[in-house]
């Protein structure tokens, strides 16, 4: 279950990436992109199908094709902006490099996707799951549940960086 402090512990990453990064201006992965860049923070964007990102701005930056080329995982925070099935895949990629926090952004995910993220092995049974902190599902102050874009700012500030 989500609460304050888990969103809290999220932002108090040094860095974090974002999984599904896109120029495209119409879709989350560019609005989510751009809202850690507005706010200066170190965010890479992670998408195996393009070179450079545009965001906030115009301003290019290179893309990572995966979680597994990042310089420090165990000390980056992750937003996932995929389809339920790769989020699985990214969580599991989180989970096996010591990813210490994800965000699942509203529509990210399934029931499969929450029992992985939750400890389990995403299949209905127990199992190797993911073990660090998870923002995902009902809460937050949006009618969508936790979002980036809605509870962030108030997780930065708890976290101490605004």
């Amino acid at each position: 279950m989500t609460t304050e402090a888990t969103a809290r512990a999220f932002m108090s990453s040094p860095h974090f990436a974002v999984v599904g990064a896109s120029s495209n201006p119409a879709k989350f992965g560019h609005k989510i992109f751009s809202w850690y860049i507005q706010r200066s923070l170190p965010a890479t964007p992670i998408n195996p199908g393009s070179a450079t990102v545009e965001a906030a701005g115009g301003t290019s930056h290179a893309t990572l094709p995966s979680l597994a080329a990042l310089p420090d995982p165990t000390h980056t925070s992750v937003s996932v902006i995929t389809p339920p099935r790769a989020t699985l895949e990214v969580l599991r990629e989180a989970a096996r490099l010591g990813i210490p926090a994800v965000w699942l952004q509203p529509g990210t995910f399934d029931d499969a996707v929450l029992r992985f993220a939750r400890g389990g092995d995403g299949n209905g049974g127990g199992g190797e799951g993911y073990s660090g902190e998870v923002v995902a599902g009902d809460g937050g102050r949006g009618s969508e549940g936790w979002c980036v874009l809605v509870d962030g700012e108030r997780a930065l500030k708890a976290a101490g960086k605004l």
